[in-house]
């Protein structure tokens, strides 16, 4: 008769083969979008669905089954974090433990094919090229879900919760009606009534390689282990990790937007800093990065906004700024530039959003989500109900598809992660009002000390986050479950005061 201790021991050993494939999968996925080209993305795809299917055969074997299940049901003499990565693996396991090999490597297959056809139908702003893919992808995510024992009420409500455990289509109508009911009346208040805002320097050219010194600098303004950290560029900026030793963060430089790589290395840092500061013992024992993905883009927007667009740090930053684009912003000064970033002006394109309109970019992509992902629209209604969308919430045209429902990769893979990150922005403004009762968050950001952010987050956010629910997570912080009132009085108290309402 085996101990919990000898059980967990053999689990682990267990794990350790499965995280190999598990990181092995994502490096070829890293490479993918981030090297290879693109004659070889179809061997790269062919690649990660054989690395798919040995993980599948680790993952459902009979003695990790049996083995998880039995300390899932008694986890006596298990440590508390054991316990935590007993629970995470066993919900992990539910969700797809009647899934076949062969319906696995399919989906796996189907994934990396469509992340081809999306860039191809991007790069030829033709929609057509990606429909099939993305039509293929709903079907396997409905067929995938049919086969739990357990699910949500419906189709997207259960990708909800896979992303936000407690998630659902009624939390999410609710959070957005209370955003779109500050957000939009603002809006259309400093479009009629706010002061002009100079903004004509942004569209300077600046060379790539002063653009990429800019991001190193900003990676290690925000405390990042360079020797643990890998820099490089992609279509679709991400960050991914394996290990706290080895995370990878991507940016994208335009010539001609030079504040856009500003914000997007900002941003992945942000997620940078959370893979790099999670404890030891949580990788250790299989627990680590167990956060929902919400939790995840509260840090990125944190460091990417209230951060990166705050009068302090721009202050701070400027001079730097000055020096690496070699003198090209030498006439703005520094309440121009401020005012520039933060200019509250709907526009296409999501990750070039202000942070005012941004939460309606992820309200667009939300309802297409639930609606598609429910067989409420078909795929090829998509592109016109995306332009429809905008013209309504943000009153833009949007003048093509490359722009439009195919600027962004999320639906390359999978669906319900979009109101992550307005549910970060929430969860950001929330944490920063418990931050400043025990620090002056703002005198750090003007002295450029990030370190004393981070390690705030380090002790009272990350080393929590993969051992609770978001619910718990946030009230651990803050006291209280999430309040968007705390980000919408935020907005309105710096829009106001930049457009002198």
């Amino acid at each position: 008769m085996m101990t919990n201790e000898q059980r967990w021991k053999k689990l682990s050993k267990l794990l350790d083969e499965i995280e190999v494939y598990e990181r092995c999968l994502r490096k070829v996925q890293f490479d993918m979008e981030c090297c290879a080209p693109e004659e070889g993305i179809p061997l790269a795809g062919a690649d990660m669905a054989i690395l798919g299917k040995h993980l599948h055969r680790l993952s459902h074997a009979k003695a990790y089954q049996t083995l998880l299940e039995a300390l899932h049901e008694d986890g006596e003499g298990l440590t508390p974090v054991q316990k935590k990565a007993v629970e995470h693996l066993y919900d992990r396991y539910q969700r797809g433990k009647n899934l076949s090999a062969k319906l696995s490597y399919e989906m796996d297959a189907a994934a990396s094919r469509a992340y081809g056809d999306w860039l191809a139908a991007k790069r030829s702003d033709d929609f057509s090229l990606f429909r099939d893919s993305l039509a293929a992808l709903i079907g396997y995510t409905r067929q995938e879900i049919d086969l739990r024992d357990e699910k949500k009420a419906t189709y997207y409500d259960t990708c909800l919760d896979d992303y936000e455990k407690g998630g659902s289509i009624k939390q999410l109508d609710a959070f957005f009606d209370a955003l779109k009911a500050r957000i939009v009346p603002l809006l259309r208040r400093i479009q009629k009534e706010g002061k002009p805002i100079r903004s004509d320097f942004l569209s300077r050219p600046v060379p790539i390689a002063q653009q990429e010194a800019m991001s190193r600098y900003l990676l290690r303004l925000e405390g990042l282990r360079e020797s643990a950290l890998v820099l490089m560029t992609t279509e679709h900026p991400f960050t991914d990790h394996y290990g706290a030793n080895d995370v990878r963060v991507t940016t994208h430089y335009f010539e001609d937007n030079f504040i856009s790589n500003v914000f997007s290395t900002l941003h992945e840092g942000g997620h940078a800093l959370f893979m790099q500061n999670e404890p030891k013992e949580l990788y250790d024992n299989h627990c680590a990065d167990n956060m929902s993905a919400a939790m995840h883009e509260c840090i990125s927007r944190f460091f990417e906004n209230i951060v990166g667009r705050s009068e302090e740090f721009i202050r701070f930053v400027a001079p730097k700024l000055r020096e690496l684009s070699g003198g090209v912003f030498d006439d703005v000064s520094e309440r121009e530039l401020y005012e520039a970033v933060n200019l509250a002006h709907p526009g296409l394109i999501r990750v070039d959003a202000d942070e005012l309109s941004y939460c309606l970019h992820i309200l667009v992509r939300y309802e297409l989500e639930k609606a598609f992902v429910n067989g409420e629209i078909e795929v090829d209604e998509i592109p016109a109900l995306w332009k429809q969308k905008y013209r309504d919430y943000l009153g833009v045209e949007v003048p093509d598809d490359a722009q439009g429902c195919l600027q962004d990769v999320h639906w390359t893979g999978s669906f319900g992660y979009f109101p992550s990150y307005a549910l970060g922005n929430a969860y950001g403004a929330q944490i920063l009002r418990a931050m400043q009762k025990d620090f002056d968050v703002y005198a750090a950001i003007a002295a450029g000390d990030l370190a004393k952010l981070r390690d705030w987050l380090t002790e009272r956010v990350f080393s929590i986050a993969s051992r609770m629910t978001p619910d718990e997570w946030i009230r651990a912080i803050t006291g209280e479950s999430l309040n968007v009132n705390y980000y919408l009085d935020y907005l309105e108290e710096k829009f106001k005061k930049i457009y002198a309402l």
